[in-house]
């Protein structure tokens, strides 16, 4: 899953959101110097992460994608899935995405000091774009996946893969109505 799947995940604590965020951007060993709710943000977005690529839903989705994008496609899953999310995000969260999203923004930015060097330029970046919510639209799909293709050290079919997802729309949100229900009982469990 991606930004907004793990921040809706992560529940109603702040520490588990603020974790849930840091979990892109934090790898190794949890730092034990974080508040306890940090860290076990930062292991639920692990744990989540761990579920989904595992999931048969999810495992099945990527057979569907061809050469050149199946060896990324659970990248473009994990960005297309919160582009479903925002698009529908009332059936899933009482609070309006706005709301929601302006929220999340916030949040970073009161915890600026404490966020990894990433983080923080992405914060900034999320406030630049209007993210989570500007994920409802496809061009900015487009431009997040754009986004990752160039941070990645490889060659890679990342710029052009909204076709791709838009080739795969019905599996797609077939996918992610099988699978999203059984991730946010998962996200619950872990949380208690």
């Amino acid at each position: 899953m991606n930004h907004l799947a793990h921040a809706l995940l992560a529940g109603n604590d702040p520490d588990y959101v603020l974790g849930g965020m840091l979990g892109d951007f934090v790898h190794g060993p949890v730092p034990t110097s974080w508040r306890p709710g940090v860290q076990a943000g930062l292991r639920l977005h692990r744990a989540i992460d761990v579920y989904t690529d595992s999931h048969p839903v999810v495992v099945a989705l990527r057979n569907h994608f061809q050469p050149p994008y199946r060896r990324y496609a659970g990248i473009v899953i994990d960005v297309w899935f919160d582009h479903l999310l925002a698009r529908d995000f009332g059936r899933w969260c009482a609070q309006p995405l706005p709301a929601f999203s302006q929220a999340l923004r916030e949040l970073l930015a009161q915890h600026g000091n404490e966020l990894p060097e990433d983080l923080l330029r992405f914060s900034l970046y999320m406030e630049r774009f209007d993210l989570p919510l500007a994920y409802r639209e496809r061009a900015t799909i487009a431009r997040v996946l754009g986004g990752i293709s160039n941070r990645l050290s490889r060659a890679n079919p990342l710029a052009t893969a909204i076709e791709e997802a838009q080739r795969l729309e019905t599996e797609l949100a077939a996918a992610f109505e099988g699978f999203f229900p059984e991730l946010l009982r998962f996200a619950e469990a872990q949380r208690a």
